[in-house]
């Protein structure tokens, strides 16, 4: 795989060629390192529906994916999905698309979104009872406005509908960590150092996702109608102690 790590270096347009490059595994493909996500995905959407109990215990729903990217995780999906009698709709590039699954049940549809939100809401009118965004919106929020991505997920949840903007890196979750004993160690026995992990406040930092974007954009769901959370993952995913997902409900 390419030594770029950093979200910073990725857009839509590498990962569709990541998608069709036969040298990257399946979570290589979607940005991260093999040990990173093998064998946790399971453990992922175990977190998942814990916090979409709607997504876990309903039947004959209709559940859209932005972005499921081509690891293990949309498969989970597709099994829960098809076991419930649920209707699926991902929304990704044509080129991640390809390597996931065809079924009847499911609707692909090819492009970025919120740009998609128009054939999105064409192939459902009715808008979904699930939406799901794991683990992109860090690369969404620095191609388009962030308001204007969650403005169209909202427009497409339905009445008592959920939704999860997961595994998002919050910066300021991941300064305090590092700033605290437990992070300290955590640094040094991961990069087999005995210097500190470097933590730096009140200094502007570009392309980091902090929490007065996640105060905003929970704010800006509130005022629109919809109860919306910030909460912790499983602490046995690699990268709890630095990333939060966003959780929202439409009452």
């Amino acid at each position: 795989m390419s030594k770029k790590t950093s979200y910073d270096d990725f857009n839509f347009a590498t990962f569709q060629k990541m998608a069709q490059d036969k040298k990257l595994n399946q979570y290589e493909k979607i940005g991260f390192p093999t040990k990173y996500r093998q064998g946790k995905e399971e453990i992922i959407f175990a977190d998942i529906l814990q916090k979409l109990p709607l997504l876990k215990n309903g039947k004959k729903l209709n559940v859209l994916d932005i972005g499921p990217g081509c690891s293990d995780l949309p498969n989970y999906t597709v099994t829960l999905c098809k076991k419930n009698g649920n209707k699926l709709t991902w929304c990704d590039s044509s080129e991640m698309l390809a390597n996931l699954p065809n079924e009847k049940f499911i609707t692909k549809i090819p492009g970025p979104f919120p740009e998609t939100f128009d054939a999105v809401k064409k192939q459902n009118p009715h808008g979904f009872d699930v939406i799901i965004c794991y683990s992109v919106f860090h690369y969404i929020a620095f191609e388009h406005n962030i308001f204007t991505f969650l403005d169209k997920a909202l427009l497409l949840l339905k009445d008592g509908g959920q939704m999860i903007i997961g595994d998002i890196p919050n910066f300021s979750k991941r300064q305090r960590f590092f700033a605290s004993k437990n992070g300290i160690k955590f640094h040094q026995t991961f990069m087999k150092t005995k210097e500190l992990p470097q933590v730096e406040y009140n200094t502007i930092k570009e392309k980091v996702i902090d929490e007065s974007m996640l105060d905003a954009m929970i704010n800006r769901a509130r005022f629109s109608g919809f109860d919306a959370y910030l909460v912790p993952q499983n602490s046995e995913l690699p990268m709890s102690n630095r990333r939060d997902d966003l959780i929202i409900q439409k009452p």
